[in-house]
């Protein structure tokens, strides 16, 4: 066969299109190997006997093997809901059933390519990313604080770097880039888990947000044609596997080393910093307070 004056039929074409093949198999093993020896993996042998564990988006990605890690500590692992009223009643079941409540993971999350709203007039992502964790914890923070010394885990992103929050327009009515308001929910996971922190300072409740690193996961499916084709590629060779990708969760829900600390970003199980905006306590006190409107809380809701 000729194309574009390339005989592919010719024996040293296909010899030089089998070592350009094998090259670029090594390059991606290599740089596998290499995301592999430089990610931060969580060694320590700690038991979880006797704990139980929620973790929001368990059903795949690095929320399946967040759960899959904690159990095998012998932990009692939940699943929740991302809906608001089945929230609630959760929140009202695990009330009645469960006498404790140990690690809470706000590990969901999504990013979409089209603009979308809730039913509750939300945009998706920041529901789904912000507005539906700061609910639950509020659902569930008295259980924490009678369990107490527990933990609170917020899987945020670097990605928060490209990206601004805008407090006059939390809840967009469009998006001109609706995948730039993954960035943002992001953004928002943080602040919002440093005001967490100092509002439960001295409850036994910690509060700590971590960037699991770009994962093979399900939060790209979004990715549109035909970007997704070279994505996939970029994905493969570059990014880690959902088992990388979960040691810092389970990392800050079990070892004992960050037992009493609190209000931190931590990355491959070390603690990193945050850009200035990230850390403005001004920005993060607004954001909760407009949250709390939007979560739609109730008089008769915890308050934290």
């Amino acid at each position: 066969m000729i194309l574009l004056g390339v005989d592919f039929g010719c024996p040293l074409v296909q010899a030089l299109l089998a070592i350009l093949i094998v090259g670029f198999l090594t390059v991606i093993s290599l740089l596998k190997f290499y995301a592999y020896v430089t990610c931060g993996y969580f060694h320590e042998r700690v038991r979880m006997d006797g704990k139980t564990v929620i973790i929001t988006g368990a059903n795949g990605g690095i929320g399946k093997e967040t759960a899959r890690e904690i159990a095998k500590r012998g932990a009692r692992v939940m699943m929740a809901c991302r809906n608001t009223e089945s929230g609630k009643a959760v929140r009202k079941d695990i009330n009645k059933t469960e006498s404790r409540l140990d690690v809470l993971i706000h590990n969901a999350g999504t990013g979409e390519s089209k603009f979308k709203k809730t039913e509750d007039d939300l945009e998706l992502t920041m529901a789904t990313n912000h507005f539906g964790p700061f609910l639950l914890t509020h659902l569930l923070i008295e259980l924490l604080k009678k369990s107490g010394p527990s933990r609170i885990v917020v899987v945020a992103s670097e990605l928060y770097r490209l990206a601004s929050l805008n407090l006059n327009n939390l809840n967009p009515t469009s998006s001109w880039c609706p995948a730039y308001l993954y960035y943002v929910s992001k953004y928002a996971n943080i602040c919002f888990t440093l005001e967490l922190a100092r509002r439960l300072e001295g409850t036994g409740v910690t509060a700590n947000c971590l960037h699991p690193g770009m994962v093979d996961s399900g939060i790209w499916r979004n990715v549109p044609f035909p970007l997704n084709f070279a994505f996939k590629v970029v994905i493969k060779g570059f990014f880690k596997t959902p088992l990388q990708g979960c040691q810092t969760s389970v990392f800050l829900a079990c070892s004992e080393e960050v037992q009493k600390v609190t209000g931190r970003y931590f990355m491959d199980c070390k603690e990193r910093g945050l850009s200035g905006g990230a850390a403005d306590e001004s920005k993060a006190k607004k954001l909760w307070e407009l949250s709390e409107k939007f979560a739609s809380l109730r008089p008769t809701d915890p308050k934290i």
